[in-house]
């Protein structure tokens, strides 16, 4: 295929890029900015734009296809063009189903836990050596990509991120893979400035159940209440695998999950990981893999990148980054954390990133989701909100909504820096949650503070 990238330096569209050099299609594309890795990466295989910019001569009648990112508007010229000329124009998600319509689509949703799940299902399969077809949210150990395409693979393992397709296609991308064997982790509201309501938002996972194929398989959280409501009460025909938490211990800072084989020890830990764990073996075992196999290979899995990724460990202290933002995630992270570390003072610092996080109708939702920590911070920048066109946030409003009156509140970057660098770390547990960087927080002088 001769296919054209429009918005091509994303995350999600440049391994997609790749994938199908990969495969041996003609790729070409274009975007306004491209920024590390995504830049270093394109331009390793030729497919870097020369130019910066919108070019509609791009567009021509020799193209297959037109593959439409998020970060595109819906007058970029380059696709008025490719509607003039009637070239076929695809979402992320729309490409994906084409390109797997004739698989086994494996689709792994949920509000929170949908990039560690599939993470995990793909290291168990690449420890088997059982090729798939995949696209997961996150850079993983031993796979060059994000997305991998191909001619022959039997399965197309999926996760299904909910929100919006394309500019000009504004349904959630889970609707649009139709799986055969779907998965959901759990429901908690996100993105509201496309989900205005909780009851919107829990909707979609609703559609998605019934997008199933009929007789598929689907595997649920039933600790989850929404999650098993919408499973449970569902008129589809599919069959329910229910899963919960495994039953585990914590010694000397490790994680041992029960199994019939015995106690298994794990280098990842926290509640909402084994509740992940455990939809994952299911995935598996509808994949042909036993709990034996399942758990040989789980064992060597240290977690997806960026979700509690230790910045640095040593004697008496440990360090991590994730990208936990919505308040199920930020609840579940902090309690993991304060749980495998119990005797460690815990330092806990959040930055108010996203769009929901810092809308302060939204904010009550973190309510106590920072409790579990010995000390708390948050960091928020009022740029953020300007530019977001965002209502003014205050100090007061934050400690009110995370209900914590010893909350350490910065919004200047270069004084939460000046905080933590003069921080004394001693039997210490530090977590850092975003989806940035705290105004420009260098991760690697942190682990030297350790």
């Amino acid at each position: 295929m001769n296919v054209h990238f429009i918005a091509i330096g994303g995350s999600a569209m440049h391994n997609l890029a790749l994938a199908l050099h990969k495969k041996g299609d003609l790729v070409t594309g274009s975007d306004d900015a491209i920024f590390e890795p995504s830049k270093s990466r394109l331009d390793a295989k030729g497919l870097l734009p020369q130019e910066m910019g919108w070019f509609s001569e791009k567009i021509t009648s020799a193209l297959d296809a037109i593959i439409l990112g998020m970060h595109a508007k819906a007058d970029n010229p380059e696709l008025l063009k490719a509607q003039e000329l009637g070239i076929k124009i695809y979402s992320y998600p729309e490409f994906l189903y084409e390109q797997s319509k004739n698989k086994t689509r494996v689709v792994i949703g949920g509000s929170h836990g949908k990039t560690t799940i599939t993470s995990m299902i793909l290291h168990v399969l690449h420890y088997h050596d059982m090729e798939v077809d995949y696209m997961v949210g996150a850079q993983l150990d031993g796979f060059d990509t994000m997305v991998n395409l191909t001619h022959t693979n039997e399965f197309m393992v999926l996760e299904g991120d909910e929100y919006l397709s394309s500019p000009i296609d504004r349904r959630p991308k889970f609707h649009l893979y139709k799986p055969n064997i779907a998965l959901i982790s759990g429901i908690a509201w996100d993105h509201i400035n496309v989900f205005p309501t909780y009851e919107n938002y829990v909707e979609q996972f609703s559609i998605f159940a019934n997008s199933l194929a009929n007789g598929g398989i689907m595997v649920y959280n039933e600790e989850d209440t929404e999650v098993k409501k919408i499973i449970e009460n569902s008129n589809h025909h599919f069959k329910q695998y229910p899963y919960k938490t495994p039953d585990f211990k914590i010694e000397d800072g490790i994680t041992y999950v029960a199994t019939s084989i015995g106690d298994v020890p794990l280098e990842i830990f926290g509640k909402h990981n084994l509740q992940n764990m455990a939809g994952a073996q299911w995935i598996c075992s509808h994949m042909g893999l036993g709990e034996e196999e399942f758990y040989d290979a789980i064992v060597s899995f240290k977690g997806a990148n960026k979700r509690l990724e230790i910045i640095k460990k040593t004697a008496t202290n440990i360090a991590f980054k994730d990208f936990a933002h919505s308040p199920s995630k930020v609840k579940a992270t902090m309690e993991a954390v304060k749980e495998q570390y119990a005797s460690k003072h815990v330092l806990a610092c959040f930055e108010l990133h996203t769009y929901s996080s810092l809308n302060a109708d939204f904010l009550k939702e973190y309510k106590g989701t920072l409790d579990a920590a010995d000390e708390a911070v948050v960091f928020y920048s009022p740029e953020a909100v300007a530019i977001k066109q965002l209502e003014e946030v205050s100090e007061s409003q934050i400690k009110e909504a995370f209900g914590r009156e010893d909350l350490i509140v910065f919004t200047d970057p270069d004084k939460f820096q000046e905080f933590l660098f003069a921080k004394q770390f001693e039997n210490v547990a530090l977590l850092l949650m975003s989806s940035g960087n705290y105004g420009g927080l260098n991760f690697e002088d942190v682990a030297n503070l350790l």
